[in-house]
């Protein structure tokens, strides 16, 4: 019987497109879920599966997470706080970071294979525009921080220990189970009630994908052989306005776009378009 995958954030925006992709391809998982929120995973019927309920997984200690991990072959940890209009300069990222390494710790005395983690393009110089695995890292805000110091310690600290280390860079994900706050569910709810849609200007390049495709992605790389930063990404650039236009046509609504109600944000790079991985 091969062993377990174990999988943080299963009831995240991100995690739940893991969860399914794991289950298609008939992996094993091991669930470590807050307290409470195990009753969001009651719709995933008919696999084999262990939930771990903790109230705050990265209060956790290293003990702990040897004792959870024991057994498990590979580690995807996409949990982290992601609360929008608030997770950016969060100093709960700062909690999620220690806990992350707590976890790193228990996972190699666990004897753990392969750990893969999941990060953020904005861990790189985003002035540069187009993003390879190779951009320098200059992140610019208390969450990138704290992603890019999880990356640049488990990058060195895991390999040392015999296990392999991947890190899934997210560019711009959409899609199911998206938080209404966000700029795709926003739009489409304006349009459905034939209400106008407040925008910036929309000139920004940005690199949309669909969060089932992401989940999809985060899932070979942990069933693969790849290490390092993988950049989870569709290689395509599209503008903000393109995007909008794109899906106001599917309600024939364009005239409910209203590009330059809003001001674009000085600091909003130009262009954030990421180079995919091979996997």
């Amino acid at each position: 019987m091969t062993k377990p995958v174990l999988l943080t954030g299963a009831t995240g925006f991100v995690g739940r497109q893991i969860l399914r992709a794991l289950l298609n391809e008939g992996k094993r998982v091991r669930l470590v879920v807050r307290t409470g929120h195990d009753d969001a995973l009651a719709s995933q019927e008919g696999i084999e599966r262990v939930v771990v309920t903790t109230p705050d997984l990265f209060a956790e200690s290293a003990d702990w997470w040897q004792e959870t991990c024991k057994g498990v072959d590979t580690i995807i940890h996409a949990a982290w706080y992601a609360e929008p209009g608030k997770y950016l300069t969060s100093p709960k990222n700062l909690d999620c970071l220690a806990g992350t390494i707590a976890m790193a710790q228990g996972a190699m005395a666990a004897g753990l294979r392969r750990f893969v983690g999941v990060g953020t393009c904005f861990e790189y110089d985003v002035s540069v525009g187009d993003l390879t695995t190779d951009t320098p890292l200059a992140p610019q805000s208390p969450y990138a921080g704290a992603k890019a110091a999880a990356f640049l310690a488990l990058s060195q600290a895991l390999p040392v220990q015999d296990v392999e280390f991947a890190w899934c860079r997210l560019f711009y994900l959409y899609g199911e189970g998206e938080d209404a706050r966000r700029f795709v569910p926003y739009l489409r709810g304006q349009l459905e009630k034939g209400e106008v849609a407040e925008l910036t200007s929309g000139k920004q390049w940005r690199d949309f994908m669909d969060v089932r495709r992401a989940g999809d992605m985060i899932a070979q790389v942990a069933m693969g052989k790849v290490t390092g930063a993988v950049n989870v990404c569709s290689g395509q650039a599209i503008t903000i306005r393109q995007l909008a236009e794109r899906i106001a046509d599917e309600y024939d609504r364009r005239d409910l776009l209203k590009f330059g109600a809003r001001p674009d944000n000085l600091v909003d790079p130009p262009r954030v378009v990421g180079v995919p991985t091979v996997l």
